[in-house]
């Protein structure tokens, strides 16, 4: 039996490089540095530095009512999600709800209700936290809230798999629309991570970078973490063509599997397998890519073990496929990140743009790819694969491709 096919006909964002979709791809294009300095107390905090939201609208359109039950990671993630349905043209009583459901990848959870009950109680001498506080933090929460602000009553759930989270949803999503369960999912990543306890957190790991972010560099010093979300409008190729959508780009391939190795340090083998399987459930091979959005934190192991991953699979083709982290701008946004990547990955396709690895100084000799250095690249792209391997060795690719 031939698979539904699965389209993209909207997308919306919000992260350290603008307040939606379009301002977030012309900041990468042009290169623009997201980083900056944490606009909050950092008491004993080592790192000040983030990428931080910026051009967050001064009225949200969420109700009232809705809105004081939400956390910011919920927040952005249904203005996010507005802008995507806005986007894909599609408006309420314009197609069935009950076939139409939400999924958001959350690296973490909402760590700025979590980290305001710890001041509530042991700093102010509160005796009890705030009564959203549960709603507020869980990892679901931002599926529901964005199901309830968009009327959406099909497949509703939350996802978490760290920093591959945003592809797990994607992946999540196509699976309900092939399986046939939906016709419309909105589906994507939110994350909230510059908040004190997280950056704690993430300080204790001995990962962040100082200053910026950068890739595949041999001075690359670790990663800068960010806020930010982003979602887009998944449909069935038939559910798009019969509404006249305009079609951004199609989803032919997902991968997906695990290091089973260690909960901190990548593996080849892992991240290989998912790229493979990828590129088996899209029914092409390595050398039809023309780009791929890297993983890419600025790590010292995760780029090495990412480049020896291309090279794997990739062979002859490594040194010459088109690769950038767009993180070296938008920074590390977790749950988010490969969400905010698929942005990158629908534009070069449309706009035949490869953005560009900005931060890069001095090649790595293990790095050895073409990883659009400093400088956006035009270039025909008619596939493309964004890469997201996590902590805890989960592994989820997605393929795009022209339409």
């Amino acid at each position: 039996m031939d698979r539904r096919r699965v389209v993209i006909t909207g997308l919306g964002g919000i992260c350290a490089l603008g307040g939606n979709a379009e301002t977030i791809w012309e900041g990468m294009k042009q290169g623009r540095d997201g980083a900056r300095p944490l606009d909050f107390d950092v008491r004993d905090l080592k790192v000040n530095v983030g990428c931080s939201i910026v051009d967050y609208p001064e009225d949200d359109g969420i109700d009232k009512r809705q809105s004081v039950t939400m956390g910011a990671n919920s927040r952005i993630a249904v203005i996010a999600a507005r802008q995507a349905m806005q986007h894909s043209g599609l408006e309420a009583g314009g197609f069935d709800s009950h076939r139409a459901g939400c999924i958001v990848g959350v690296g973490v959870y909402g760590a700025d209700a979590v980290d305001q009950s710890y001041v509530d109680i042991f700093l102010e001498g509160k005796r009890r936290t705030n009564i959203f506080t549960v709603p507020r933090a869980m990892p679901s929460a931002p599926s529901g809230q964005v199901s309830i602000a968009m009327g959406l009553q099909g497949p509703v759930f939350g996802v978490s798999s760290a920093c591959a989270s945003g592809n797990h949803a994607f992946a999540s999503a196509v699976d309900q629309i092939r399986l046939g369960r939906a016709d419309v999912m909105l589906a994507g990543g939110t994350e909230t991570a510059l908040v004190y306890g997280p950056l704690k957190a993430w300080e204790a790991l001995r990962v962040l970078a100082r200053s910026v972010c950068r890739p595949f560099s041999a001075d690359r010093d670790g990663l800068l973490l960010g806020d930010g979300a982003a979602i887009a409008v998944l449909e069935s190729y038939e559910h798009a063509r019969a509404r006249g959508a305009n079609i951004l780009a199609e989803v032919i391939g997902v991968g997906m599997s695990g290091d089973a190795s260690d909960i901190v340090n990548p593996t080849v083998e892992g991240p290989a397998t998912a790229i493979r399987n990828c590129l088996a459930d899209a029914g092409i091979s390595a050398d039809q890519v023309d780009y791929i959005n890297a993983h890419g934190t600025a790590t010292q192991a995760n780029d090495q073990t990412e480049a020896r991953v291309i090279h794997d699979v990739f062979g002859p083709t490594a040194k010459t496929v088109s690769v950038s982290s767009t993180k070296s701008m938008h920074g590390h946004c977790l749950g988010a990140s490969s969400a905010i990547e698929m942005i990158a990955c629908v534009n070069a396709i449309r706009e035949g743009v490869i953005p560009p690895t900005i931060n890069y100084a001095t090649p790595d000799p293990v790095c050895d790819l073409d990883v659009t250095p400093n400088v956006a690249r035009e270039k025909k792209v008619d596939i493309t694969l964004s890469n997201a391997f996590a902590f805890g060795g989960t592994n989820a690719v997605i393929a795009l491709g022209k339409i």
